[in-house]
């Protein structure tokens, strides 16, 4: 069921959204060649704690992993897609690209953003790779206003991203989002105008495409969790959570 979010609900969910923000700020500036994921996954859980906020990813269980995910953050590197999980032995290198995917709970509301980082100087396929997919959020972004639809934000992005030549996860999608992380509806990064829901005022949802520089394939590996890339090409990934408003959307993980 889709739930609309009343202003102090809102308010509790900007709370949460700016904690995602700092998550990600803090990423930026920790991110380097030589660090191991699990030092970012402690960062995290400092500004976590620092906050009075919980991490909707930590205990996160998913059918048919038998293991609930361990970390606060998501650390996805290369051709990981999503669902990295941080560990003491996985090193970052210059030229990586690593995603970090990041949520908290403030009062019982969530906020949940996600975003690619180039670590050094990167090649340049992986550059457009990062700038298609953040554009790919723009534009789902700029579809996510009153009276539009689902499928308009899925048209936008799958038209932006097949029109570039890279290949688009159709497995996840984005979501609406407030007291669950994962709310009803979802929202296809692929679709037709004028399909779907019609988006109203004071829905909250997530947008979140996830790109591939080769084929459209995907495959989950042997700790259950982690999503790679059938053919081990380069995957990036964005998201913001959103109010929607007659005026357009409200971004409520401000990490840009």
């Amino acid at each position: 069921m889709v739930t609309f979010k009343k202003p102090d609900e809102v308010a509790k969910m900007r709370r949460a959204g700016k904690v995602v923000a700092d998550i990600h700020n803090a990423m930026r500036e920790h991110i380097r060649a030589g660090i191991d994921t699990m030092s970012l996954s402690d960062e995290a859980d400092r500004i976590l704690d620092r906050s009075s906020a919980k991490s909707p990813f930590m205990g996160y269980r998913m059918r048919g992993v038998r293991t609930p995910f361990p970390s606060p953050i998501c650390v996805s590197i290369n051709e990981e897609v999503v669902h990295g999980v941080p560990s003491r032995d996985r090193i970052i290198h210059e030229g990586d690209i690593v995603s970090i995917d990041a949520g908290a709970i403030i009062d019982g509301y969530n906020g949940d953003a996600a975003c690619t980082y180039p670590v050094g100087e990167i090649s340049p396929k992986r550059s457009e790779l990062l700038r298609v997919t953040l554009e790919a959020l723009h534009r789902g972004i700029k579809e996510a206003v009153a009276g539009r639809t689902i499928g308009d934000i899925g048209h936008a992005i799958e038209e932006w991203v097949l029109g570039n030549g890279h290949g688009l996860v159709r497995e996840y999608s984005g979501h609406g989002i407030g007291r669950k992380m994962h709310e009803a509806p979802q929202i296809p990064n692929y679709g037709h105008p004028r399909s779907g829901m019609t988006l109203k005022p004071c829905m909250t949802l997530c947008i979140e495409p996830m790109v591939m520089n080769g084929g459209e394939k995907i495959e989950s590996t042997e700790n259950g969790w982690t999503v790679v890339t059938s053919d081990k090409s380069d995957a990036a990934h964005f998201e913001h959570t959103l109010l929607i408003t007659d005026a357009g959307a409200e971004i409520l993980t401000p990490w840009e």
